[in-house]
């Protein structure tokens, strides 16, 4: 029986290219696996799978019966919505342990560490398995994408030297200026639809009995959302209440200026105010240097609702 192996909802390149770089090894070892996808493929993600000649992965969002490795999540909020009447036999992630449980033993590569195919890439090496030139070059865009080519807090230097090696291997001369080129493609938001850009890379977190919603857009240059941000603002305060959310916040990421504003809509903009130490202003806050929702603006506020 074959397993499944997907990523989280709304995903993002880690999801997707892991999914497939982890299938390839899954199958080289023996086990059947197959790669899927819980929706869309974002501008970012389509421009490495072009770059590196794969289709996106198979779309499907039933698992009930089968059996389902996760990648880069470990939230039932972000899983198939029919994941307790799955199997999950592994788990690859970065993040910090969520609610999803399991009836068997499973495998668990887990390290904090900036992305998941970091630790995939240490899963190739484990297993002695070669990674195709095409595969490590998906692997490595998703580590540049997730890092921001380095400058985010949760890079490590094994993140690093992956990248190094898998740069190598694809015949990837310049990494930095292809991780550029890939914060380009997010940075065309012209023309796309306010829904479409807050969903664009979204999770849902469970904060202490309470739905919050978090959104990120990262950018090489703000100035991209100066006619689109009343957009924006509109479209999170309707996502708030379709959603019967507590929260839903957006952060707009300067990947030059190193810093994120923040728009929110909230039931309690007090907690949030509390969670960075900020002052909001009609639903809008600075916060300089924050370029991680993994570790810069979870934590705290799963924090400030407990």
């Amino acid at each position: 029986m074959a397993m499944y192996v997907v990523g989280h909802k709304i995903p993002d390149s880690d999801s997707i290219c892991g999914a497939i770089a982890l299938s390839y090894l899954k199958n080289q070892i023996g086990e059947e696996a197959i790669p899927t996808r819980l929706g869309e493929i974002s501008p970012e993600t389509q421009f490495i799978l072009d770059r590196f000649g794969f289709d996106a992965p198979e779309l499907k969002l039933s698992y009930a019966g089968e059996q389902v490795y996760i990648v880069d999540h470990t939230e039932k909020t972000q899983a198939p919505d029919d994941i307790d009447q799955a199997t999950v036999v592994g788990v690859v992630d970065h993040h910090k342990l969520g609610d999803l449980t399991t009836s068997t033993p499973l495998e668990c590569w887990i390290r904090p560490v900036g992305c998941s195919n970091t630790i995939i890439k240490m899963m190739y090496d484990f297993y002695g398995v070669e990674i195709p030139a095409n595969i490590a070059g998906i692997m490595m865009c998703a580590i540049l994408s997730d890092t921001v080519i380095f400058k985010s807090p949760t890079c490590t230097t094994a993140d690093i030297k992956c990248v190094e090696a898998l740069a190598e291997i694809a015949g990837v001369a310049d990494f930095k200026e292809l991780g550029m080129d890939m914060f380009k493609v997010k940075s065309a938001v012209q023309g796309t639809p306010a829904r479409d850009l807050v969903m664009r890379d979204f999770k849902d977190f469970n904060m202490n009995g309470n739905l919050v919603g978090i959104g990120q857009l990262e950018v090489i240059d703000l100035s991209v959302f100066d006619d689109i941000k009343a957009d924006l603002e509109a479209d999170i305060a309707k996502l708030k209440v379709e959603g019967n959310r507590h929260s839903v916040l957006l952060l707009l990421t300067d990947i030059m200026k190193e810093g994120s504003e923040l728009l929110m809509v909230s039931d309690d903009t007090s907690i949030i105010e509390k969670a960075y130490g900020v002052k909001a202003e009609a639903g809008k806050a600075w916060l300089d240097g924050v370029l991680s929702r993994k570790k810069q603006v979870v934590p705290p506020l799963q924090d400030a609702f407990a």
